[in-house]
């Protein structure tokens, strides 16, 4: 008989978002809260990606833009475009993303590893390719795809 706890343990949740025509997937535990899309103010001197800073209730959290981290094509924002907030320990960075779906829960063998695909060292941002009902998502670690923000915003 399998113990609920270990069934519980196996099974990860993650909030499904969309860039262009992909989705992805971050664990939801590390999501501290969706957006709407707001005024966003420009830093300069920063990256393309990097879209400037929000003031959320008082705090200054950095914005980056997924579409142009991964090299897409930027385009307006519209009604389905949200800034989903991620929280690193005591940090938060926010990520424009074209749309949020859904929250879905994965087991492990829901999820096929990248490295049976390549060894490309700058994929280990992709934790795996999820199936769900014939779709296909891409389960991202979010803190190694944005660590090198995290780390310059410690400094």
């Amino acid at each position: 008989m399998i113990d609920k706890k270990d069934v519980d343990l196996k099974s990860k949740q993650f909030v499904i978002f969309r860039i262009d025509d992909q989705e992805f997937g971050a664990n939801i535990h590390k999501v501290s809260i969706v957006e709407k899309m707001m005024n966003i103010t420009r830093v300069p001197g920063t990256p393309p990606y990097i879209k400037g800073v929000i003031n959320l209730r008082g705090e200054i959290i950095p914005i980056m833009s997924l579409r142009l981290k991964f090299g897409l094509p930027e385009i307006e924002a519209d009604d389905d475009t949200r800034i989903v907030i991620f929280k690193f320990d005591e940090y938060n960075l926010g990520v424009v993303v074209d749309g949020v779906n859904e929250v879905v829960s994965f087991n492990d063998s829901d999820i096929e590893s990248v490295t049976s695909i390549t060894n490309d060292r700058s994929l280990d941002y992709i934790i795996g390719i999820a199936k769900a009902d014939g779709r296909l998502i891409t389960l991202l670690n979010i803190e190694k795809l944005i660590g090198e923000l995290m780390i310059k915003e410690i400094i």
